[in-house]
C-alpha cells in the first residue's frame, strides 16, 4: 500500500478494501483505522485542547478545560473480527447498522466498570469490499462522522 488516508466515500472504501487485502496478504496481527477529528475541532493544526490552554493562559476560565479531549474513533480488524469501542448511543446505532449486514455477528461485548463505554467484537466473514463498506458505515452511521470525514489506516 502506498496511501494511508482518504476523505471521500469511494476513496475510503477503496482504501479500506486495500488495507484488508494487505492485512490478509501480510498475515499481520491486525489492521487499525482511525477517523480524523472533525474539522471544527481543529484550529490551524492545533487541537481544541491546545486552543483552550491558550485561552486559559489569558486568565479566562474554561469549563471544559478539565475534560480530556475525545479520542478519535478507531476500528481494528483481525482474523475476521472487528473490534471497536462504543458509547451506549453508538452501540444502539451499531446494532441498527448490523441489521444491514446479517452475515456479521456480535461475538462479545465488554463494559468494564472503569470504562465509559463498551468494547464490541464482531465476527465478519466476507470479502474485502463488503468489509470496507461496513467499516465506512461504522464511521458515518455509528460514530456520526460527516460524509467527507478523513480516515487513516494507521497500522497494517
Amino acid at each position: 500500500m502506498t496511501r494511508f488516508d482518504a476523505d471521500t466515500p469511494a476513496d475510503r472504501r477503496k482504501l479500506f478494501a486495500d488495507a484488508v487485502t494487505a492485512h490478509r496478504n501480510r498475515g499481520s496481527q491486525f489492521l487499525t483505522v482511525e477517523a480524523e477529528p472533525p474539522r471544527e475541532t481543529l484550529e490551524f493544526g492545533e487541537s481544541t485542547e491546545d486552543a483552550a490552554d491558550a485561552e486559559n493562559a489569558d486568565g479566562d476560565a474554561d469549563e471544559d478545560a478539565d475534560e480530556e479531549p475525545a479520542v478519535p474513533p478507531w476500528v481494528q480488524f483481525a482474523e475476521k473480527t472487528f473490534n471497536l469501542d462504543c458509547t451506549d448511543e453508538e452501540l444502539d446505532r451499531l446494532h441498527a447498522l448490523l441489521d444491514d449486514y446479517p452475515e456479521f455477528r456480535v461475538d462479545a461485548r465488554e463494559s468494564p466498570e472503569e470504562a465509559e463505554g463498551t468494547n464490541v467484537r464482531i465476527s465478519a466473514r466476507s470479502d474485502a469490499n463488503r468489509l470496507a463498506d461496513f467499516l465506512d458505515h461504522v464511521f458515518t452511521d455509528v460514530y456520526d462522522r460527516d460524509e467527507d470525514y478523513r480516515a487513516w489506516v494507521t497500522q497494517i
